[in-house]
């Protein structure tokens, strides 16, 4: 089950999911000149990176949008991103956030599961209903050994538009999505008490977190918003259940750490590296205090 290879993961490399959402203008001044194509630059950045960091990372998250924007040739460096990923033995996932119903999901699941696109995760929006925007999906996590992540509650400001209202019982939308997660999860779960069917809940408020978290102890969690979302270390021991069960995301925190460095540009993978490390380390201390 791909929910217990990702708890070996954080197991054995702690609890870092690095986000290769590869803008272009990330690439070092220089290094694109040695490629025929910004696709092609993007990839090999990518794979220096990967190079650098896979035995210190759980896995890898791929924002498609950064891909795309790119056309024909952004989406062959993504693909090739998530085949090298699967190369070098580590955990993708595929950040996609598709939401959509009957045959359209069933055609989603197929592209980002199987073919050019495979990943080992995928992110989804839940909103058009669990059996039409899900369903279509668990068919690969129950056969083909694929994961779900599915949008619960996210970092971002805009998340009290709508996951917050409340229903007549005082439970709030992200709360009911939860729950029925959780239900989904149980009948799912590998040999350390988690389900590939997962959830995306950020890092944001510990109070809130907590409370989410014991209602959700089968889902294995994807956590957004750390370093530039204002998400820090002493938030994540919360969402972790004996110290594992989630991995945290950083994305431009890493692939731009050479930034803060003198002539980092020379060596960016080394220090997306050393930045990988001392967020994984960052986290470890407060879960240790917790």
């Amino acid at each position: 089950m791909i929910a217990d290879k990702l708890f070996k993961q954080v197991e054995e490399k702690g609890h870092v999911c690095l986000g290769l959402d590869t803008d272009y203008s990330y690439l070092p001044a220089g290094f694109a000149e040695k490629f025929d194509s910004a696709g092609e630059a993007i990839y090999n950045f990518n794979k220096e990176i990967i190079d650098a960091t896979w035995d210190v990372v759980a896995c890898y998250k791929v924002q498609i949008a950064y891909y795309e924007a790119l056309g024909l040739e952004g989406l062959k460096a993504y693909a090739d991103t998530l085949k090298y990923i699967k190369e070098k033995g580590s955990v993708s996932i595929a950040d996609i956030k598709r939401g959509d119903i009957a045959k359209t999901a069933e055609m989603y699941a197929a592209a980002h599961f199987t073919g050019d696109f495979e990943a080992d995760f995928v992110t989804l929006n839940a909103y058009m209903g669990i059996n039409d925007s899900i369903e279509p999906f668990l068919k690969y996590v129950k056969e083909n050994d694929k994961g779900i992540f599915v949008l619960v509650r996210t970092s971002n400001k805009g998340a009290r538009d709508f996951q917050f209202i409340k229903d007549k019982n005082g439970v709030t939308l992200y709360e009911t999505v939860g729950e029925r997660l959780e239900a989904m999860a149980q009948e799912n779960t590998g040999k350390f008490g988690f389900s590939s069917i997962g959830a995306v809940v950020g890092a944001t408020n510990n109070e809130e977190g907590a409370s989410l978290r014991n209602k959700m102890k089968s889902v294995f969690l994807l956590i957004p918003g750390y370093g530039a979302q204002g998400g820090k270390a002493e938030d994540i021991a919360v969402y972790l259940i004996n110290g594992n069960g989630a991995v945290v995301n950083s994305s431009r925190g890493i692939l731009l750490a050479y930034t803060k460095e003198e002539n980092g540009h020379n060596d960016f993978a080394m220090c997306a590296r050393r930045e990988a490390i001392r967020m994984r380390d960052d986290i470890l201390s407060h879960i240790k205090e917790a």
